[in-house]
């Protein structure tokens, strides 16, 4: 079964940063799409950003300008993340889609907790 785990996660301040990781039991580009979602207590879980096996992203209006989506050489995605607000925090996690024969099959990590405050 696909598996994805993150990495990175923690308390940080204000305006600082962190650095996520998410590391997937194949290659990523077996998938079209790797990224992040994060999830608030009592909220949908939003996307925050993706990348495309053709290096296509695509982030969420709240994180443009702050946070960068990457990928390694066929290994893991990344999620930096600059001048965080306490409205970042949430639970984050990672997101593989694979679309075989039109139908999207989703695969989520476990989370990891991303705490923004002072």
């Amino acid at each position: 079964q696909v598996q994805l785990v993150e990495s990175g996660g923690g308390l940080v301040q204000p305006g600082g940063s962190l650095r996520l990781s998410c590391a997937a039991s194949g290659s990523i580009f077996s998938f079209n799409a790797v990224g992040w979602y994060c999830q608030a207590p009592g909220k949908q879980r939003d996307l925050v950003a993706t990348v495309t096996n053709g290096g296509i992203t695509n982030y969420a209006d709240s994180v443009k300008g702050r946070f960068t989506i990457s990928r390694d050489n066929a290994k893991s995605v990344f999620l930096q993340m600059n001048s965080l607000e306490p409205e970042d925090t949430a639970v984050y996690y990672c997101y593989a889609v694979r679309q075989v024969s039109g139908t999207r099959f989703v695969y989520w990590g476990q989370g990891t907790q991303v705490t923004v405050s002072s």
